[in-house]
């Protein structure tokens, strides 16, 4: 399974234009290309960014499933309108996920409570397949997320298993279990039209939790989480605090 991780920068005060022209032209839109849409959000800690993430099953399905999308009419008749509300769409990571989640693992998987299967998600796909919101909703889920993004130095391909094993079960204790882990998939772009980053080795994981205050609890695990990665990472982690939109699939 292949991730993107997307984080726009919008013109100032466009991010909710831009989320309602998403959620009601390209959520079906993009399904029917063959994207799987994974959670749709905004940043709280920063007004003009929107942060979405989307799959594929492997690298020829990204590129058939988006070659299909961006030369339809959809897109066509709306890119104009999306690409007014942005200064930058280039910031993109390129992911696979990692077993060292608690969803990878075989435990319950909260981003989809009650998911098409009624199971949890796998090493191959964190964020099962899940029907979004009917178009127009508007009700806003309570819950927010924690994406952390760790700039790997070293054992880049030891680094999960560390994770794992070291940070993971503190994370876990404090309420802040990883739901999702990936890494960087290194695999050439298959659609160049759209940039992805490239030269760097990153460890991407969520945490969900169901209000602010639990995440607060959770401080005294993050910090230790950098003691305990001192020397396996380039620099402190950015993290990023996301609340799901109204038709995200992930919530």
């Amino acid at each position: 399974m292949i991730y993107e991780l997307r984080r726009y920068t919008l013109h100032p005060g466009r991010r909710d234009t831009l989320i309602e022209l998403f959620e009601r032209e390209f959520v079906e839109s993009q399904e029917a290309a063959g994207i799987g849409l994974a959670g749709l959000f905004r940043d709280l800690d920063a007004p003009d960014i929107f942060c979405w993430m989307r799959k594929f099953p492997d690298m020829e399905a990204r590129r058939v499933a988006l070659a299909t999308f961006y030369g339809g009419p959809v897109w066509k008749a709306h890119r104009e309108a999306a690409n007014a509300t942005m200064i930058d769409s280039d910031d993109v990571l390129l992911l696979r996920p990692v077993a060292s989640s608690a969803a990878a693992d075989g435990g319950d998987s909260p981003a989809h409570p009650q998911g098409p299967s009624g199971r949890p998600g796998t090493a191959n796909d964190p964020f099962p397949a899940a029907t979004p919101p009917p178009a127009g909703a508007v009700a806003l889920p309570r819950s927010l997320y924690l994406a952390t993004v760790h700039h790997v130095a070293g054992d880049a391909a030891g680094f999960p298993a560390f994770f794992a094993e070291r940070v993971a079960p503190v994370l876990a204790g404090a309420g802040a279990a990883p739901v999702a882990c990936f890494e960087t998939e290194h695999s050439p772009n298959t659609f160049p039209a759209l940039p992805v980053r490239t030269g760097e080795d990153v460890f991407v994981w969520l945490a969900r939790f169901e209000r602010e205050e639990d995440l607060e609890k959770a401080r005294e695990a993050l910090e230790e989480e950098v003691s305990l990665l001192e020397g396996r990472v380039a620099g402190p982690p950015q993290r990023f605090r996301l609340a799901p939109t109204a038709r995200s699939t992930v919530r």
